[in-house]
């Protein structure tokens, strides 16, 4: 019995680490390199990694190695196989955020303070784009998903209507 219960409060304990790591790590990024520069990433397992990044993003999420050169590094998948995030061995990341039928992307935002944002009509068309630079478009579509209308804020528009 005493073993039992020296195994669970072990095992409590190792949660509430990982716990206090996911908050710790939350917004500090880059992810990757932070874990390591704290000391923590050499220290868990891959459940364990996979464990604290499922709780910083929110939702059950998968590692995989991105790109097969030394400048690219890993990324970050949710169970659609979308990229979440990526983080080059050099720091750079990227965060990316999808639509609610996790399909289209709406949202990416960048290591340099740079950002695009998206958004889509009821059949997938880029209805608006804008980006951090003050750039923007606007599209409108007929029935067979045709691009009908362009607008964007350099002053250019295509009106087909």
């Amino acid at each position: 019995m005493k073993k039992i219960i020296r195994k669970i409060l072990k095992e409590d304990r190792r949660q509430m680490y990982l716990d206090k790591i996911i908050h710790v790590i939350k917004n500090d990024y880059p992810l990757f390199k932070n874990m390591e520069l704290y000391g923590f990433y050499d220290q868990l397992s891959e459940e364990e990694l996979i464990y604290i990044f499922s709780g910083i993003f929110g939702k059950p999420v998968k590692i995989k190695v991105v790109g097969r050169y030394e400048s690219n590094g890993l990324g970050i998948y949710d169970e659609n196989g979308n990229q979440i995030y990526s983080e080059r061995y050099d720091g750079d990341w990227i965060k990316r955020e999808y639509d609610e039928n996790n399909k289209l992307l709406i949202y990416e935002e960048y290591s340099d303070g740079y950002w695009t944002k998206r958004e889509y009509d009821e059949n997938g068309n880029e209805i608006y784009y804008e980006n951090s630079d003050g750039y923007w478009e606007k599209r409108e579509y007929d029935e067979n998903d045709n691009e009908i209308y362009y607008e964007d804020s350099d002053g250019d528009t295509i009106d087909d209507r």
